[in-house]
């Protein structure tokens, strides 16, 4: 290979992520001119057009997709290489690309990330901590957590490593004050504060032998961050449904109280998901390792029996 045609790779890769030779050439720490030459050569050795160019930004051709997706795959083979090496040195390195659910991963997976990267000097860690969905392949993440279903993709592989239990509870002065509902129909009757998704309000499931009922909203209050919604059940507005890995510290202590026990609905399950490649990197499996152990008996400090 030319000694200039990784070069010339990184740059298109990184114009290709960024849409623009500006920002690509900002990530490299290159010139504008050095990124939009690097891709000139590669279209002159190739006979291709991989990037058409307008004064606002870069559009892939069918060429370009296939020359990127195929670079990439090299550019993660080699990465490969470094973490194979790196095992056998017993040391993950490299970046560790992680996505979680916001409230979920503050809470549970950023004690154990940083007991992880404090054990493993050569680490870096990239996290996204959001609600949103994220499309592993594409975004080349490396492991992500997901609750509830997964969608079937034989790229992507998943191991079960708890379960997510919602719970419907308010606060003692709460229920004193307004009552305690007997069926999911009575909710009706009380200030309900719901779990806003894309502007929508969550519905709240129950289950009671064997049938289904959904509460749906909206409620007195909804709102978008579900430790907002804690807080304004803990301050006494109304009643919550949330999983007990936010409430289950308040329900032992008492400063919630779970009502409807009875019509509970089924535990949706907390997964770990990662791109099914022939060997995980090191610091992937060890990452995964680590939860698995710390999680031996259900998500940490908040499990319900």
């Amino acid at each position: 290979m030319e000694s200039n045609r990784f070069g010339d790779m990184l740059a298109f890769i990184s114009a290709v992520k960024h849409g623009s030779f500006t920002a690509a050439a900002a990530a490299l720490g290159l010139t504008r001119s050095a990124v939009g030459k690097s891709v000139a050569r590669l279209e002159a050795r190739l006979g291709v057009r991989l990037l058409h160019r307008t004064t606002r930004k870069l559009a892939v051709t069918d060429e370009g997709l296939v020359v990127f997706e195929r670079w990439v795959q090299i550019l993660d083979d080699l990465d490969e290489v470094d973490a194979t090496m790196a095992q056998r040195r017993g040391q993950p390195s490299g970046i560790l690309r992680l996505t979680a659910p916001l409230s979920f991963g503050q809470r549970h997976i950023l004690p154990v990330l940083n007991a992880f990267v404090k054990k493993w000097p050569d680490l870096q860690a990239d996290v996204w901590f959001t609600d949103r969905y994220v499309d592993l392949i594409e975004e080349g993440i490396d492991v992500a957590v997901r609750i509830g279903g997964v969608k079937d993709d034989a790229r992507i592989l998943s191991r079960t490593i708890g379960g997510q239990q919602f719970v419907t509870c308010a606060s003692p002065q709460y229920l004193a004050d307004k009552g305690v509902p007997a069926t999911p129909a009575e909710l009706a009757q009380h200030d309900r504060i719901f779990f806003l998704s894309g502007q929508r309000p969550m519905p709240w499931r129950f289950q009671h032998a064997g049938v289904l009922e959904i509460c749906d909203g909206p409620g007195r209050m909804n709102i978008d961050s579900s430790e907002a919604l804690r807080a304004a059940a803990l301050s006494g507005f109304g009643l919550i449904h949330l999983p007990t890995y936010i409430t289950g510290n308040d329900l032992r202590r008492g400063d919630l109280v779970e009502v409807l026990e009875a019509y509970r609905p089924p535990a949706d399950p907390i997964r770990l998901i990662y791109p099914s490649k022939r060997h995980l990197s090191p610091r992937t499996r060890a990452f995964i390792d680590l939860l698995v152990a710390c999680w031996e008996d259900g998500v940490p400090w908040e499990k319900m029996s």
